[in-house]
């Protein structure tokens, strides 16, 4: 009985040790992440902060990155001069692009480009909260993955996990801003007038809509990763207390 007795103290004194490493274990991660763990100093609390603190400081990120992005993209030539994330014709209209600009009808497709532009910066005010919808979705788990992972890790997260969900989302947003600027017409006309030539052989149509909104995730995504990375990386970026403490150094 004696033996037993001491066994079980010994799984109990076990036990409420690896609850202390656990309630630990996310300031250990974040202290390696965030360069803490090999000496140095930081300016914020991040090793006593709770898992909760964490998981909330790294949405709190991401909402921010987000309406950073969509504040940036929604000017006027927030995508069209923007040449990383610029939306040109896609890959299956180039013959229709290069066949029209052969016969003096570069402008016209020009227009087009420029109207699928106008129309991503103009769904771009309204993707913030989008966004941030999606953003809730992140978990404790997220969160360890996200801290292990590297200075664009929220964003790919926020991509992996809910691409889908905000394809459908912004979908009617790009079609509503599609019709608004124009692009929809254009579109039309670009093709109507390719599918006339007495050289075509074969008629082309890509998905407009399908089209602008990959385009305009993508380059939303693009935007918000270099926004997290100056939240990492640039005190002046980390606006709030809590940010400083999950991110400062």
């Amino acid at each position: 009985m004696k033996k037993i007795l001491i066994t079980l103290g010994a799984v109990s004194v076990l036990s409420i040790n690896a609850q202390e490493v656990n309630a630990q274990k996310l300031g250990d991660v974040l202290n390696t992440v965030l360069g803490g763990g090999n000496g140095s100093s930081n300016t914020g609390n991040s090793g006593s902060l709770t898992n909760s603190q964490v998981v909330s400081g790294l949405k709190e990120a991401l909402r921010i990155g987000a309406n950073n992005a969509s504040n940036k993209l929604s000017l006027t030539d927030g995508f069209f001069k923007n040449a990383a994330i610029k939306i040109l014709m896609p890959p299956e209209a180039q013959q229709v692009e290069r066949t029209l600009r052969s016969v003096g009808l570069g402008s016209v497709v020009d227009k087009a480009i420029l109207s699928m532009n106008r129309a991503a910066e103009d769904a771009a005010k309204q993707a913030a909260p989008i966004f941030v919808n999606a953003i809730t979705s992140m978990t404790l788990q997220d969160g360890f993955s996200i801290l292990r992972g590297g200075n664009n890790a929220a964003t790919m997260f926020l991509q992996n996990k809910t691409t889908a969900a905000l394809t459908t989302a912004f979908r009617p947003v790009i079609n509503k801003s599609l019709d608004k600027v124009g692009a929809t017409k254009m579109w039309n006309t670009v093709f109507s007038t390719y599918n006339k030539l007495p050289m075509v052989a074969k008629k082309v149509n890509p998905d407009l809509s399908s089209y602008v909104v990959e385009r305009s995730l993508n380059g939303m995504f693009q935007t918000i990763a270099q926004e997290e990375l100056k939240i990492r990386t640039d005190p002046a970026a980390q606006v709030s207390s809590l940010l400083k403490q999950v991110f400062g150094k």
